[in-house]
């Protein structure tokens, strides 16, 4: 079965291969966006104080998603060059190690959930209904995050193998999970009583956990697995350990800064109001179903990428990251066409009043101008972490994220008006895009050029 699976990964044309297995990834991807929005949906129908609680949990979230994402590609990465390199044994012991790695971090996050939530609501608001509602949403989806960190280890586990459908169908599962029980849970029907903000938080977890359940059991149960993962007489192995942190770590930062982004984003948005901050996390929510997709494309190709570097092959690695730039800038341009004509259409699912709509439309018309940039900078950036060199990944979330937007935000707040802010997300993308170039030209010229006289002599 692993020889087959190989074969595949090093021989079936690249158009073919990627859109093969990524589909079921941008299907998984865009499950994961109606994890994001529909909690929202819900939760706007309950008052737009609620729709703010839930916003202002937004970054703490965004922490839990990049420690399990990080170790996921850390996972992803590892187990696809192993498999390139033919050492199976290898890759099922990093898929071992990646578990191990995931109950420690569940744990981790389980205690900052008993601690943290009520202080960092306070930080933005002195409304006891928005600290609440922060606080208790935040507090079940720590607690209870191992379904979604031990999710991410078995998804990493089948798509770092080539198996791209058991994810997608555990992800279907959880957002299935989550839309039945949001309504159920949040307004209070047969008989569960109405729990609100708390009821959103719930569903997520439900739905989390019974995905975790499902992908467990297709991993250790399944026969057909190329990997078998057990911890079974496990014993920790330090190069393992290095091998999955050295590209999860920065991966994890990656993801983590958008966190960090978010919550001083809205410390810069404290001084137009609440209704801003509610729109930015609106936005934060909606904007996923545009990016999901590339995201989940860019887990099909990281596989193809991995397996192809190890394997000496530069001439597919490099097709892989056209083909997937040209996919990713077409995901890109149905976006911008989404968020420029239809964005009253957009925000009126989340109940939005007459100020929130205005405000809303106004961002979304400034803000989507970055798609572009994004839909070539993302799936360039993706190759640096199939390859192990993360740091690349990282540097360009601190630049795209922190060093440029933040900085520029301010600025563009003290220069002119609401709109200018919107505008400085436009700005980074753009220099971001011209860092992640020359990274990609240095990579090609430095490790891919050499192998391809190698193969060539």
């Amino acid at each position: 079965m692993a020889e087959v699976q190989e074969h595949r990964m090093g021989t079936v044309p690249i158009p073919k291969l990627l859109i093969t297995m990524a589909i079921p990834a941008i299907i998984s991807m865009f499950v994961q966006a109606c994890y994001n929005v529909v909690d929202s949906i819900f939760v706007a129908q309950v008052s737009e104080a609620a729709l703010t609680s839930v916003s202002l949990a937004f970054p703490m979230q965004l922490l839990i998603v990049a420690l399990s994402v990080g170790l996921g590609v850390g996972m992803n990465s590892g187990i696809s060059r192993r498999l390139g390199e033919k050492k199976v044994d290898r890759a099922e012991q990093i898929a071992e190690h990646g578990f191990a790695l995931a109950i420690a971090a569940s744990v981790i996050i389980a205690v900052i959930g008993l601690v943290l939530p009520r202080p960092f609501a306070g930080i933005f608001t002195n409304v006891p209904e928005i600290v609440d509602g922060c606080a208790i949403y935040l507090t079940i989806c720590c607690v209870f995050a191992f379904g979604g960190v031990l999710t991410q280890a078995g998804f990493s586990t089948m798509q770092g193998s080539g198996d791209m459908i058991q994810p997608m169908i555990g992800q279907l599962i959880g957002a299935i999970t989550n839309i039945i029980l949001d309504p159920i849970f949040i307004f209070g029907y047969f008989g569960v009583p109405a729990f609100g903000v708390a009821g959103a938080a719930i569903a997520t977890v439900a739905g989390q956990i019974l995905s975790m359940i499902y992908i467990l059991a297709i991993v250790i149960f399944r026969k057909s697995n190329i990997l078998h993962p057990s911890l079974r007489g496990f014993k920790f192995q330090k190069e393992l350990i290095r091998d999955i942190v050295t590209v999860g770590v920065p991966s994890a930062v990656m993801q983590g800064i958008g966190s960090v982004m978010v919550t001083l984003f809205n410390l810069i948005l404290t001084q137009y109001g609440t209704t801003a901050m509610a729109v930015f996390g609106v936005y934060f929510k909606v904007q996923s179903f545009v990016f999901m997709p590339v995201f989940g494309l860019c887990q099909g190709a990281m596989p193809i990428y991995g397996y192809n570097f190890g394997a000496r092959k530069p001439k597919r690695f490099l097709e892989n990251a056209k083909v997937a730039v040209i996919i990713c800038e077409c995901f890109m341009a149905v976006g911008l066409i989404m968020f420029q004509f239809f964005p009253a259409q957009l925000l009126g699912l989340f109940n939005a009043s007459d100020d929130m709509l205005a405000m809303g439309i106004r961002c979304f018309h400034i803000i989507s101008w970055l798609f572009p940039f994004a839909g070539m900078a993302i799936p360039l950036t993706n190759a640096f972490q199939a390859v192990g060199k993360a740091y690349v990944s990282m540097i360009s979330s601190f630049l795209r994220q922190i060093v440029l937007l933040i900085p520029f935000a301010w600025l563009f707040s003290m220069l002119g008006g609401l709109d200018w802010v919107w505008a400085s997300f436009i700005a980074a993308e753009a220099i971001n895009l011209c860092y992640i170039l020359y990274e990609f030209y240095k990579l090609k010229r430095d490790q891919l050029d050499p192998m391809l006289r190698e193969n060539e002599g």
